[in-house]
């Protein structure tokens, strides 16, 4: 598992960049192994914004195989919690995969009406960052994307490509956590 570790922040890397590591350290995080942590990337030449990544969620047996990761315009390290708190899920009994969708219990940014995330393709990267084989595994690197409540309503009722048609209609600014639903 070490080493699938080591082979993910690899992959990280060839695509977004150098990193700083983070082990969130408070709430029921003893639940989880000492394994998952949260990469955070600054902007580079590639991508202006912050990038913030699991590393391990995707080690656990009868559990997808996934990492996620987040964009952000300015520097947010609430997004290091996010993630733990979403990697504890995944990893305790959630099981998620492309497509889900979360609740944050919080906005993802004070004052964003963005609430939920939906397990999105990778689209600004595609499949190169999308899929890593390591050893037997593969492992799919989902975009954790913040959305509205209206949003997720949505997508529970007309279903995952066309809230992404909506996305694509209203040319979306993902980095935007007060920009207004799309539907």
């Amino acid at each position: 598992m070490i080493e699938d570790r080591q082979e993910i922040k690899e992959h990280y890397t060839n695509y977004l960049g150098k990193f700083t590591e983070y082990h969130f350290n408070k709430g029921p995080v003893n639940e989880l192994p000492d394994n998952i942590t949260i990469l955070k990337f600054s902007p580079n030449r590639k991508r202006n914004m912050w990038i913030y990544a699991t590393c391990g969620m995707s080690d656990y047996e009868g559990r997808n195989a996934i990492e996620l990761h987040m964009f952000s315009l300015v520097e947010h390290d609430f997004l290091i919690e996010l993630l733990t708190v979403i990697a504890h899920y995944h990893v305790t009994g959630g099981n998620l995969g492309w497509g889900h969708t979360v609740n944050f219990g919080c906005s993802w940014y004070p004052a964003s009406t963005q609430r939920y995330g939906l397990l999105s393709l990778p689209y600004l990267d595609g499949p190169v960052l999308e899929k890593c084989q390591i050893d037997s595994k593969m492992i799919q690197f989902l975009w954790l994307l913040p959305i509205t409540e209206t949003e997720r309503n949505y997508k529970k009722h007309k279903g995952l490509e066309a809230l992404e048609q909506k996305f694509e209609e209203n040319q979306l600014n993902y980095l935007d956590p007060f920009r207004e639903s799309v539907v």
